[in-house]
């Protein structure tokens, strides 16, 4: 074998690998080159490393999908946590509000059964109102009643459920209560209970007034009629007029004269039935003294007019000698009206002996009247009169000397000053309307 000269310059050369592939005749070759080993190494270690980062991949699988179903898991826990948290905390509120509207649908009731209350007292009131007018008595004051407007308070016209409710819901609706992350210096909004609780206590406090107002406005008009009755009945005890039974008993002189029966312990009256019960009786008894002094004869038969002989003895003017004049003589023009001084039936009409033309009316309680000395009756025997009602025309018949009339007051048939019913009747003038003159 001849050996191949060498390259003494560039030193040894670089012999390439041959991979040879022979199959059968046919023999195949193919050269390594460095920059082939190289991509083969790389492919490898590529393949090497996916599969190692596979292998690695399927062994931590099932540990990720733990961790990742675990921390959903974790999640859908705090989830579930805060939505019941919430939903406890919307079941607080609307149990709150439940307890709120039912206290305040307690309190509107109680209010509308109180404003109801008071109106059927003022409803009363009014009627015995209406009597102590009639019976000539004067409020002194004037109150509101259950149904005035109060005004400055947002609780006037409390007539009805839903007025109530608006006052109570007309403000700013409230918000939840806060919770603890709420900070301490904002002020907590008011509920519908707490404004239920102010409104309440302002329009109880207002009933409270109406309610005062109507006692004193009642005790006043008890005290007036009491006074009054009693006033009247003294000028009446003045002139000799007894008290009828009525009176004595609507006084209550033989109210607590009891003889027996079993114990009862007494009712709880309220305090405002028994201001109107005492108010009825003062009123009862002032109309019963009121009726009984306007059936007798206190009016003056001739207001204004001259008196030309009183009641007494007197030099009579026909036998000149001292007499009884058992009446008042009053000047009257021919024919001038006469008039009754009080209602009654008349007993007595036409003429008369001394008296002429005369007419006598009965008043009861054994007080009579005479109107003598009448050119004409307009009257008969058994009619009612009232008090003004025209009985005859003056007229001198009769023992008389001229035209006049001559009126008598008889009590149980004795004859007494007629001066003494009239002043005593314009006394009475000052606490009955129509008295002192016809």
């Amino acid at each position: 074998m001849i050996a191949k000269p060498q390259n003494r310059v560039f030193g040894k050369q670089q012999r390439h690998h041959t991979i040879i592939v022979a199959s059968g005749d046919t023999v195949r070759h193919m050269t390594v080159r460095p920059w082939m080993a190289a991509i083969a190494v790389c492919l490898t270690g590529i393949f090497s490393i996916g599969y190692l980062l596979a292998t690695s991949y399927l062994v931590l699988r099932d540990d990720l999908i733990g961790a990742t179903m675990a921390r959903q898991a974790r999640m859908q826990y705090d989830y579930e946590d805060r939505i019941a948290a919430l939903r406890a905390q919307v079941d607080r509120v609307t149990s709150r509000q439940l307890l709120d509207q039912q206290v305040v649908e307690e309190k509107v009731d109680k209010l509308i059964e109180q404003q109801q209350q008071l109106s059927s007292r003022n409803g009363k009131l009014g009627t015995l109102l209406d009597r102590a007018e009639s019976s000539g008595l004067t409020d002194k004051s004037q109150h509101p009643d259950a149904n005035a407007a109060v005004p400055g308070n947002e609780h006037a016209q409390l007539t009805a459920p839903k007025a109530i409710e608006k006052l109570l819901l007309g403000g700013k609706p409230a918000d939840v209560t806060p919770d603890n992350s709420t900070l301490a210096y904002v002020p907590a909004p008011e509920t519908v209970a707490d404004r239920a609780d102010r409104v309440f206590s302002k329009v109880t406090l207002s009933l409270k007034h109406v309610e005062q107002d109507q006692l004193t406005r009642i005790r006043n008009l008890t005290a007036d009629a009491s006074g009054t009755a009693n006033e009247i009945q003294t000028i009446m005890h003045n002139v000799g007029i007894k008290i009828p039974n009525e009176v004595a008993l609507a006084k209550g002189e033989d109210a607590d004269n009891g003889v027996g029966g079993p114990y009862v312990p007494p009712e709880n009256v309220d305090q405002f039935e028994r201001s109107m019960a005492d108010l009825d009786t003062a009123l009862t008894h002032l109309e019963t003294v009121r009726g009984a002094a306007e059936s007798l004869p206190f009016r003056n038969p001739a207001a204004g007019k001259l008196i030309t002989s009183p009641f007494g003895n007197r030099k009579d003017p026909f036998f000149g000698t001292l007499a009884l004049h058992t009446g008042t003589d009053f000047h009257f023009s021919p024919g001038e009206k006469i008039k009754a001084t009080a209602p009654g039936k008349v007993i007595a009409s036409g003429w008369t002996g001394g008296y002429g033309n005369m007419v006598e009316i009965d008043h009861g309680d054994g007080i009579s009247t005479r109107y003598g000395h009448m050119e004409q009756v307009l009257v008969k025997v058994g009619d009612k009169v009232g008090a003004g009602a025209v009985v005859g025309l003056a007229g001198s018949t009769g023992r008389s000397t001229g035209t006049h009339l001559h009126y008598e007051v008889r009590e149980n048939g004795h004859p007494v000053d007629p001066m003494y019913f009239i002043n005593a009747g314009t006394k009475l003038a000052s606490y009955i309307s129509g008295l002192g003159a016809i």
